[in-house]
């Protein structure tokens, strides 16, 4: 194990951020870099090893936490790596954008401040990289078999890799014009740079996967024709069907979803534009919506010089500490202030949305708004509290509801979905459709990029023992486990 006694004799410390004002004159990420790698090995021997590892329990992945700890204690990066990857296909991915629900699991945690396991993930795979231990892992031999991977975000990358290296015959379909999903176009330059992405890119091209972009499944290609050229099809095209908002002046310009407006300033650091089509540059924006996505929205416009920015959450504000019906090792949901938040801006919570007022010139200018409260367990609006504040660009951030249904992707298949919308799987992800089957937020609803690689590599399990009878590829997640976290 690491050190017995780390814990007591480090506190925990993070990643330093560079000084705001300096970051938000470029889209690099937000840390300072290299400040981890000289305090990762006294950081990892807080990993106490316990004999009941809870942090297992709270990473989808089934991370193996305390074995990793305990090689980046010693600085044996390479084993570290391998400890790591052998859970986990993109940890470059993960230690940037995972909320670390291993963290409110671990021990630790019950009365310290946890380790930093997200901190020491990123530092062992950067490590790695530079070092030259991350490889391309090409199969040995081939099977014959071939198999199209619908999707290329985190979920699909994780069931294209696994399959190719199993020997199967792997072509991946994005829609978009470049591979990588939400990692591409959704999360923001400065949360994860896409130098991460090219390189895992091509990786899995040394180790044989195929990428076709600009081919949409049920549009451009019908799901019919797909089929019948593959053995077999892996579906991770995501949950893309955005929540709206309908209340009057809806129709308002101005007025756009979280995917319209983030992956255009994307395209700007890929140098398809000079400008984003859709800026925030010296506009009053609202952002509404008080998650990760809200978050990711917040830190771009200001990157973009909005005159403000304000970001309304529906929900009251949540507390510092942990809530009597969140107990360790729960994901407890916590007020929570993000390296966008840092930037500036306000956050009001309770409040809903009433209707927009627009100019003559049908440009959203004002939003209106009222606060809420709960009544018989229903939000309710406060009387006598309705004011409107200055709003020329409006963001949609209040999650997704399923997979795309407007491409003929569901229907072409003839696939079934659940109650909830998404894409029905059996315990081998398998959906009603034989050789069909269905990984990520397609079929379990908007989640997190830990539960998406997860259910990557169970997938690509299901779907090569249906290729060959038998896998020798990790057991699956099952889709009805739960870890403990809400």
């Amino acid at each position: 194990m690491a050190d017995p006694k780390g814990f007591l004799n480090h506190g925990r410390e993070v990643a330093k951020s560079r000084p705001v004002d300096v970051r938000l004159k470029d889209w690099n990420e937000v840390y300072v870099p290299g400040s981890l790698l000289p305090i990762i090995s006294k950081q990892a021997s807080r990993c106490m090893d316990c004999g009941i590892p809870f942090c297992h329990n709270g990473c989808p992945l089934g991370n193996l936490i305390p074995e990793w700890n305990d090689f980046a204690y010693r600085e044996d990066w390479s084993a570290a790596s391998e400890r790591l990857h052998a859970t986990n296909n993109f940890p470059e991915f993960t230690g940037r954008l995972c909320p670390a629900p291993c963290e409110s699991a671990c021990v630790l945690g019950i009365n310290q401040p946890p380790v930093t396991i997200k901190n020491v993930e990123v530092s062992i795979i950067d490590k790695a990289w530079d070092s030259g231990d991350v490889e391309p892992q090409a199969p040995e031999r081939l099977s014959g078999k071939t198999v199209a991977v619908i999707g290329s975000g985190p979920a699909g990358l994780a069931a294209a890799q696994q399959l190719t290296r199993a020997g199967h015959t792997v072509a991946v379909y994005e829609r978009a014009d470049r591979i990588g999903g939400l990692l591409r176009y959704g999360i923001p330059e400065f949360k994860m740079e896409k130098r991460h992405i090219n390189r895992r890119i091509e990786q899995m091209r040394a180790e044989g996967t195929r990428f076709r972009t600009g081919i949409e499944i049920g549009r451009d290609l019908k799901a019919t024709d797909l089929k019948k050229r593959y053995d077999a099809v892996v579906i991770a095209a995501g949950a893309t069907t955005a929540r709206d908002l309908p209340v009057p002046g809806r129709e308002l310009k101005g007025i756009h979803q979280a995917m319209e407006y983030l992956p255009l300033a994307n395209k700007v650091q890929e140098g398809d534009y000079v400008t984003a089509p859709i800026s925030a540059e010296g506009k009053h924006v609202v952002v509404i919506g008080g998650g990760d996505t809200g978050a990711d929205c917040v830190g771009t416009a200001h990157r973009q010089g909005a005159a403000s920015v304000t970001q309304l959450e529906i929900m009251p504000r949540p507390g510092e500490d942990r809530a009597p019906h969140q107990p360790w090792p729960t994901f407890p949901m916590l007020y929570k202030v993000t390296s966008a938040h840092e930037e500036g801006g306000e956050r009001v919570y309770s409040v809903s949305t009433t209707h927009f007022e627009g100019d003559e010139d049908g440009n959203v200018q004002w939003l209106h708004l009222s606060e809420v409260e709960f009544i018989d367990g229903k939000l309710t609006p406060k009387p006598g509290t309705e004011r409107k504040i200055p709003a020329q660009l409006v963001t949609l951030a209040m999650g997704f509801t399923g997979t795309d249904r407007e491409n003929g992707l569901v229907e072409q298949f003839g696939l079934e979905l659940d109650e909830r919308g998404n894409i029905a799987r059996d315990a081998d992800f398998q959906t009603n459709v034989p050789g069909v089957f269905v990984a990520g937020d397609a079929g379990r609803g908007q989640s997190l990029i830990v539960w998406a690689i997860a259910e990557g590599r169970s997938a690509a399990r299901g779907c090569d023992r249906f290729l060959t009878g038998v896998s020798e590829l990790p057991a699956p997640i099952r889709p009805t486990d739960r870890s403990l976290m809400v």
